[in-house]
């Protein structure tokens, strides 16, 4: 735990001081503002289906996040040769994977946070609860921690960001159209892929409508679980390459 704690503190150091977090943080929400006011605000339209259409578009700009932070996390290393240090240290892989994980997923929850203010606009003005709000963010939580986790896979595959962004975002890619791709096929795939898609039935159905359903929070420790552990063997398998 101590040395997940060092690692931890380290990383979320170096997002909190480097303007390249922050320049992420303000594009983002910049465009989230904007879709915002064009999407979420356009017409006449219920108080429900702003906030819905707000975590539409929202669910988008986390995935986002969740591999714009995450690609540097052991591919820069691997540019410094930093990660010569580390693979020499008394420091298991898995908590170097844990260590930078948790930071990124605080990071990100403050990037979400501070877009917080538009879905309250939406309750001064409406009808919506705090829990129907409270259950929107987490699902984005779950759902940036999940792109989290790929993005940190595919910067323990490759030695340049570029390469790990382009990894990241095809993976990601995929699981979003499972969902698409069980329409074309017959029972029981169709049912096994619309169950890994990583967006539709466990996000839209039930996180966006705000919604809690416990199956969907297991889908996604689940999802996160299974990239961290990739990332993990990925490490153990590069330590003395």
């Amino acid at each position: 735990m101590r040395a997940i704690s060092i690692i931890y503190r380290r990383e979320l150091g170096a997002y909190l001081r480097s303007p390249i977090g922050w320049v992420i943080t303000a594009v983002l929400l910049l465009v989230a503002g904007i879709l915002f006011q064009a999407l979420a605000m356009s017409g006449e339209q219920l108080s429900a289906m702003v906030l819905e259409r707000y975590f539409y578009f929202m669910s988008g700009i986390a995935m986002a996040a969740g591999i714009l932070l995450s690609i540097r996390l052991i591919a820069e290393d691997r540019q410094t040769h930093s990660i010569v240090l580390l693979n020499t240290s008394p420091v298991r892989d898995s908590e170097i994977v844990l260590g930078k994980f948790f930071a990124a997923l605080t990071f990100l929850a403050i990037m979400l946070l501070l877009s917080i203010y538009m879905p309250l606009l939406i309750k001064v003005n409406g009808h919506v609860t705090a829990a129907q709000i409270a259950v929107g963010y987490l699902g984005l939580f779950f759902l940036g921690g999940s792109a989290l986790g790929i993005g940190m896979f595919a910067s323990s595959l490759a030695k340049q960001q570029l390469v790990a962004g382009v990894v990241g975002t095809a993976i990601l890619i995929v699981l979003l159209l499972l969902f698409q791709l069980s329409k074309r096929v017959e029972s029981p795939v169709k049912e096994v892929l619309e169950q890994l898609d990583l967006w539709w039935l466990h996000y839209q159905n039930s996180f966006m409508r705000g919604v809690l359903n416990l199956k969907d929070v297991i889908y996604y420790v689940a999802v996160i679980y299974f990239f961290l552990l990739l990332s993990v063997k990925t490490l153990e398998g590069k330590r003395w390459q």
